[in-house]
């Protein structure tokens, strides 16, 4: 099958880029099992398993096409694109009212489920790209892995967190902390602040933690970091929205959206197995299964079938910023 993957950003990810790395792992998938893949991405981009032809966001869509490709994974909105058979993966969440294509695909039954649709694909990471984890590593501190200057990620309620449990907290993401989000961050010894890291130096910091503090204010889509930590044998302490529920069974992590029960469970950590969180992540949440799960959806979009009966959309509003109980 000749594949075409299309986003508007460049490839690889220097530092993180979830869906930069998303896509990455899937290209790679695909031509390992004998497919063609080919990238239209962002200038600067590179790739050596793969084409990759430029995206311009100026001329349209159809335009930009091969002519030999069988089918188009889009990685953002487009609209009237019609050359080719095509999928849209949606990553984020559209605001209320946006009517999106009737070929998309979200990233977890609960993304899925909001817009009025059951046509989900977990993501998968690719433990090629990442060390192998040592399980029997002694365990110094938690992380936060997300951009810490977005109110919704709630930085503020994983410092409270691991501070009021006594533990350190190491904070990786974003090229800032948002002081004026109602965080009084005052020097403290606990915290650290890495910003953006490449995938070595995020590896070290999760190889060493004994836990992903992800209190999220929002239904996150999927959360990337969540597997990754889980890779690393780090079990989740977070907040009972979006996917989350779906990810994070009772044996690999707790959520709760009342910052004492986390700190309580936190106090307990060592009662998680590193191993066997490294190993759900592995059973669940690879790439090999990521793969095979869209070229069902592909053989789809090829016969003609339309991946969702009516164009989702975003089926009740939520609140700015979802309860959490101090």
């Amino acid at each position: 099958m000749k594949i075409l993957i299309v986003n508007n950003t460049v490839i690889p990810a220097a530092k993180y880029g979830g869906t930069e790395r998303v896509i990455w792992w899937l290209g790679k998938e695909f031509n390992r099992l004998g497919h063609e893949v080919t990238y239209l991405v962002s200038a600067g981009s590179a790739c050596p398993f793969a084409k990759v032809l430029v995206y311009d966001p100026a001329v349209d869509m159809n335009q930009q096409m091969p002519d030999d490709v069988d089918v188009v994974h889009f990685h953002f909105q487009v609209s009237g694109f019609t050359k080719k058979p095509y999928l849209i993966n949606v990553h984020n969440n559209p605001g209320f009212g946006q009517v999106l294509d009737q070929n998309s695909v979200f990233v977890s039954a609960n993304h899925a489920a909001r817009h009025g649709s059951t046509t989900f694909v977990h993501h998968g990471l690719d433990p090629d790209d990442y060390p192998k984890p040592n399980l029997q590593q002694k365990r110094t501190h938690t992380h936060f892995l997300a951009k810490a200057a977005w109110r919704v990620k709630n930085v503020k309620g994983a410092i409270d967190i691991a501070t009021q449990s006594h533990n350190k907290l190491v904070v990786l993401g974003g090229t800032r902390l948002n002081l004026k989000m109602g965080l009084r961050f005052t020097p403290n010894l606990n915290v650290s602040f890495k910003g953006m890291v490449d995938n070595n130096q995020k590896s070290v910091v999760l190889n060493a933690s004994k836990a992903l503090l992800f209190p999220v204010l929002w239904h996150e889509p999927f959360g990337l970091a969540i597997i990754e930590s889980l890779y690393f044998g780090c079990p989740v302490f977070g907040t009972p929205y979006g996917s989350l529920p779906e990810l994070v069974s009772a044996e690999v992590g707790l959520l709760s959206n009342s910052k004492q029960e986390l700190i309580a469970g936190l106090k307990s950590v060592d009662t998680f197995n590193n191993q066997h969180c490294h190993d759900y992540a592995i059973e669940h949440f690879t790439v090999q299964k990521m793969a095979q799960c869209y070229l069902v959806l592909y053989e789809k979009v090829l016969n003609g079938e339309t991946l969702n009966p009516v164009s989702p959309t975003l089926k009740e509003a939520s609140p700015k910023y979802l309860p959490w109980k101090e």
